[in-house]
């Protein structure tokens, strides 16, 4: 197995993306895995930025291959918010309720056909040194739900909702989300490019 680092903390986002890579022969851990692991200040302007911070940064620290990968929600309603504060919406000390409450406190009763949003997601891949070599991105559109439905997934996952299947990701679950999600969606793109550079990429 060739060893590639997520450059988050977050072993739910870690677990979705290590179940697409292991076929395809690739260990994936996270920086929970890795004590010496730094900090990344995450102030960049775009998921794209801070995407390529995450990978870079920590893939120099490290001395490893490091995937980067940023997401977020993009409300219509709400020009674009939460957008690449998505994580952190309501605060320093948000939580996944926190921020799903926060945003249902904003949209209010707007109307469904008004709740429009979209979920991006941005991967980077840096080699030891630094040096970029995969940027992707991709996107899947929906609609916030007025209340919570389902107990899958994380994040917004139990007032987005997919259009086309009446249901939220908490209710389609990992199944269907690891087909259609966004983070899937750019993991489609990532995946052939990753593989041809596995070669470069050392066993563990």
């Amino acid at each position: 197995m060739k060893p590639l680092v997520l450059g988050t903390g977050n072993r739910k986002k870690g677990l979705e993306l290590q179940q697409l890579l292991e076929p395809y022969g690739f260990a994936l851990t996270t920086l929970a895995d890795h004590p010496d692991a730094i900090d990344v200040v995450e102030d960049g302007d775009s998921f794209a930025a801070n995407a390529r911070l995450k990978a870079v940064q920590q893939a120099q620290h490290l001395n490893r291959w490091v995937i980067g990968e940023d997401s977020g929600l993009l409300v219509d309603a709400l020009n674009g918010q939460p957008g690449i504060y998505t994580a952190r919406y309501s605060g320093s000390n948000a939580t996944d309720d926190s921020n799903n409450q926060k945003l249902l406190k904003e949209l209010g009763d707007l109307p469904l056909e008004k709740r429009t949003a979209h979920y991006v997601s941005h991967i980077t891949l840096a080699d030891p040194t630094g040096q970029v070599h995969i940027d992707c991105e991709a996107e899947c559109h929906g609609r916030i739900r007025f209340e919570y439905a389902g107990t899958g997934g994380f994040g917004y996952d139990p007032i987005f909702e997919i259009i086309e299947y009446h249901q939220t990701f908490a209710q389609l679950g990992a199944f269907v989300k690891k087909m259609i999600s966004h983070r899937a969606r750019a993991m489609r793109q990532f995946i052939p490019r990753l593989f041809a550079l596995a070669d470069q990429i050392p066993d563990e």
